[in-house]
C-alpha cells in the first residue's frame, strides 16, 4: 500500500502507538529502556510507529512483541495523546492501548529497546516523552473503575 496517488497541501502528523501492559497481581507495569535517540537510555512505554498497512491495535501488539518479546492477542484502546511538542522528532499523535498479563509474563529487550523490565507502579523511573502523564492518567481511570 505505498501508492502515493494523492497529494495534500496540509502537513500530516506521524502516528505512533504505545502500550500500557500491567501485571495486576503485582501492581507492575512493563517499560523498555530506549536504545536509540531521542531519549536514548531512558525508560518508556513500549511502542512505535504504525506501518501503512496495519491497524493501530495490530501495530501496538507488533511493537510490544518486537521490543519485549511479549506476545499479546488483544489490547484495548485507552486514549490519544496529541500535545504539539510531545515528540522532538516532529508532530506525532500517539494512540495508547492497554492490556493485562499474569505475573508469569517474561520479557527481554529487542529491536530498538536496549532492555525491557517490570516496574512497581509506585517506583517508576523518570520516563521519556509524556509517558509519566499517560501512566498517571490511566491509573486515575483504573482507580475510578473500582
Amino acid at each position: 500500500m505505498t501508492d502515493n496517488k494523492y497529494t495534500y497541501r496540509y502537513p500530516r502528523p506521524a502516528v505512533t502507538t504505545d502500550a500500557l501492559i500491567l501485571r495486576k497481581e503485582t501492581a507492575e507495569i512493563l517499560l523498555i529502556k530506549r536504545g536509540i535517540d531521542p531519549f536514548k537510555d531512558q525508560w518508556a512505554l513500549p511502542g512505535g510507529f504504525m506501518e501503512m498497512d496495519e491497524v493501530l491495535a495490530d501495530a501496538c501488539i507488533r511493537e510490544v512483541k518486537e521490543e519485549t518479546g511479549l506476545e499479546l492477542e488483544k489490547l484495548e484502546q485507552f486514549r490519544v495523546y496529541d500535545k504539539v511538542d510531545r515528540d522532538p522528532r516532529g508532530r506525532t499523535l500517539s494512540v495508547i492501548h492497554y492490556g493485562f498479563v499474569g505475573k508469569e509474563a517474561m520479557v527481554k529487550g529487542g529491536d530498538d529497546a536496549a532492555e525491557a523490565a517490570w516496574f512497581k507502579l509506585d517506583q517508576l523511573p523518570d520516563l521519556a516523552f509524556d509517558h509519566s502523564t499517560i501512566i498517571h492518567d490511566f491509573l486515575i481511570l483504573l482507580s475510578q473503575s473500582r
